[in-house]
């Protein structure tokens, strides 16, 4: 069976949590201000906060930008849950918008309609990897006096009019789960060029201590530390971040890997009439962590259909990308929203194999497999 993804994980991962492990120092520690000030650096962002995942960096997001009960923040609802329960976390509203068919971003112009008296923020989504329109949300909140953050699960090593995702806008959050391009097992980081955010933010991840533990260990008097206000336990490990280091080494590189796999399936599947294809506009660069494909009307099979066909002939896909909206977590306060687009395009689109390292036999028959099931005549 071809997996749908598979994490790019090697022995120099493996000895540097090793190494870390035998260093005694495990949890949060010196391996982590390293991979924070490292991310930075790749991304050029002025600061980096490391944290267990990519979800408690959106919260954490919220909560710097003052977004709280009462509020509304504008996002899509065609992305994973946690997009929309960060926002909940803080007792504010998720106002659920448009996606531009083409991207399955969030779209500009619908996004400001939806502004209302109450909207605080608006949270983009960089959907699987492809980079949402930056700027246009920039000027969208620079006229509305609200707060952009990004919602960059997906995108790391991607850029946007060149310049990597992390350095844009104020509060840019990273997912290193092992679906993502780069992994730590799981994990997130929260780039930012404000130092106010930056500081709160790693006040917040450790309990709201004023002192955290590695400065205590370090220093050569006694310390005591305060808790300054009620935070959290959202600290990523040593360990974790020993592995994220040697995974952010290679970075560019598994891009470059995934990117020649995606550009196989778009030089074989973007004649085919009853599909439509994800394709990079000007100035945008994606480093695909999923490969999407939209099925037309004029497609012989359904999505469920091609799906279990595929999995019959030992090819693993996914289904699109969930409307958050029709989750039952959400689907009776939100029983009267329709988003034809987000809903259509949800309904509509497969997910293929895309990691590294990936057989070129295995490559070939995703090829073949969906040519063959979609009607298309395999040399």
């Amino acid at each position: 069976m071809i997996p749908i993804a598979k994490p790019y994980l090697t022995a120099d991962e493996a000895q540097a949590a090793y190494d870390t492990i035998l260093t005694g120092w495990i949890t949060q520690g010196p391996r982590v201000a390293e991979f924070e000030e490292k991310f930075a650096a790749y991304t050029g962002a002025k600061y980096a906060v490391a944290v267990s995942n990519c979800t408690t960096a959106l919260h954490l997001a919220m909560i710097v930008a003052g977004v709280g009960a009462g509020d509304e923040v504008i996002c899509p609802s065609m992305s994973y849950v946690a997009t929309a329960n960060c926002i909940k976390y803080v007792g504010a509203k998720p106002v659920f918008a448009e996606v531009i068919p083409s991207t399955y971003n969030i779209d500009p112009f619908d996004a400001e309609k939806k502004i209302t008296s109450k909207t605080k923020a608006i949270l983009i989504v960089h959907q699987i990897g492809m980079p949402a329109d930056i700027d246009a949300f920039k000027k969208l909140a620079d006229k509305h006096n609200l707060k952009l953050i990004e919602d960059a699960a997906c995108a790391a090593g991607s850029s946007y009019k060149g310049k990597k995702i992390g350095s844009h806008s104020e509060l840019v959050c990273f997912s290193f789960h092992p679906r993502k391009v780069i992994s730590t097992g799981d994990g997130g980081m929260v780039t930012t060029n404000n130092e106010a955010y930056y500081n709160r933010m790693k006040l917040l991840r450790q309990h709201g201590m004023s002192v955290n533990d590695r400065v205590r260990h370090e220093s050569s008097k006694i310390m005591f530390e305060d808790h300054v206000e009620v935070g959290y336990n959202y600290r990523m490990t040593d360990i974790q971040a020993a592995v994220g280091i040697k995974q952010l080494e290679k970075l560019d590189w598994i891009v470059s890997e995934r990117r020649k796999i995606a550009m196989q399936y778009i030089n074989a599947f973007k004649e085919i009439d009853c599909i439509r294809l994800h394709i990079e506009q000007e100035g945008y660069f994606s480093n695909y962590q999923s490969f999407s494909i939209y099925l037309k009307d004029n497609c012989p099979l359904t999505r469920n259909e091609l799906m279990q066909k595929l999995l019959d002939a030992g090819v693993s896909s996914r289904r699109g990308i969930v409307n958050t909206h029709r989750e039952t977590a959400y689907s009776t306060e939100y029983a009267d929203l329709k988003l034809p687009v987000s809903e259509n395009a949800a309904d509509n689109s497969i997910i293929l194999p895309l990691y590294i390292p990936m057989k070129q036999a295995d490559i070939d028959k995703v090829i073949e497999s969906f040519k063959m099931l979609v009607g298309v005549p395999v040399a």
